[in-house]
């Protein structure tokens, strides 16, 4: 199997399972991809108010949603839709970046399309900061590169960095850092760990600087394993306490040297994602905005 094929393949998240006709049935260009996409998620902090757009609060717990396959029948169960056909705010899964993202690789992947998640930092959301985001990467066949993709963003939306328009089918590498790109420009003195942030008003230590920097590596590194996973998930050496060793800092450093570049291979990506502190184990600890108290999840 080629690089190529293995991201053409459904992970054993983005499989929708018994929605397959439904998924296939969505026109194949990027453009209608990411537009299904963005028509299926109802972004929980970004979306707007639930009251207003006849959302019940205890349906925040569809954040939590992990597989395609639960989500697209959460999304049948809101309304019996085609998934390119528009949908009130109501009839659509209360999710994150993380899940436009799941979605738009589970129909890309549906039509051969080598896809995959990237997990890092967007610089267009609010002006001196890198905000927590996750994109899609698309494999450009013309091109002969790799393309970004955000499966959440309007085709209007304007840069809070420079007052551009971004385009969504094509991300620059300035708008958006993936893990490893983010964790160079600190690492080099070139970026200041401290901009990194899930949000500059959460004020939580492990939501912001160098432990989320460290956090988005390692959720990137399983991104690209095929591992796509919720983004409140910890596991291994993202939940070190303090400061990573240096032999630690040696190996994250290795990883980022890596896999910085969108031209990495499965098998550079398989040989750092088997390391121990970096698998995705058994459980992992979520850390979900849908529960007061931490919770270890099987997954």
């Amino acid at each position: 199997m080629t690089d190529h094929e293995f991201w053409a393949k459904q992970s054993a998240v983005t499989d929708p399972g018994a929605f397959s006709s439904s998924v296939s049935d969505v026109p194949g260009t990027l453009s209608a991809i990411r537009a299904a996409a963005r028509g299926l998620v109802f972004h929980y902090r970004a979306g707007g108010d639930f009251a207003e757009n006849g959302i019940s609060p205890g349906r925040i717990t569809e954040i939590d949603t992990r597989y395609a396959a639960d989500m697209l029948a959460r999304l049948a169960s809101l309304a019996q839709l085609p998934l390119g056909d528009a949908r009130a705010p109501s009839q659509r899964l209360v999710g994150c970046c993380r899940d436009f993202t799941v979605l738009f690789l589970t129909i890309a992947r549906a039509h051969g399309i080598a896809a995959r998640a990237r997990v890092g930092f967007a610089t267009y959301f609010a002006p001196g900061w890198y905000i927590d985001h996750v994109v899609a990467e698309v494999w450009e066949p013309s091109r002969g590169a790799w393309r970004l993709v955000d499966p959440e963003l309007g085709d209007d939306h304007i840069s809070a960095t420079d007052g551009g328009r971004v385009d969504p089918e094509d991300l620059t590498s300035a708008q958006f850092l993936t893990g490893p790109v983010a964790w160079r420009a600190c690492r080099s003195g070139l970026a200041d760990p401290s901009r990194f942030v899930v949000d500059p008003a959460l004020t939580i230590p492990v939501t912001r600087g160098w432990p989320y920097v460290r956090h988005n590596l390692i959720h990137d590194l399983a991104a690209l394993a095929k591992h796509e996973m919720l983004l409140w998930d910890n596991w291994g050496w993202t939940e070190i306490d303090g400061e990573p060793s240096p032999a630690q800092l040696s190996v994250l450093d290795d990883l980022t040297a890596a896999t910085v570049a969108a031209d990495v291979s499965v098998p550079t990506v398989t040989s750092f994602y088997e390391r121990e502190g970096l698998t995705v184990p058994a459980h992992v600890t979520s850390y979900s905005p849908a529960t007061e108290e931490p919770l270890r999840v099987a997954v």
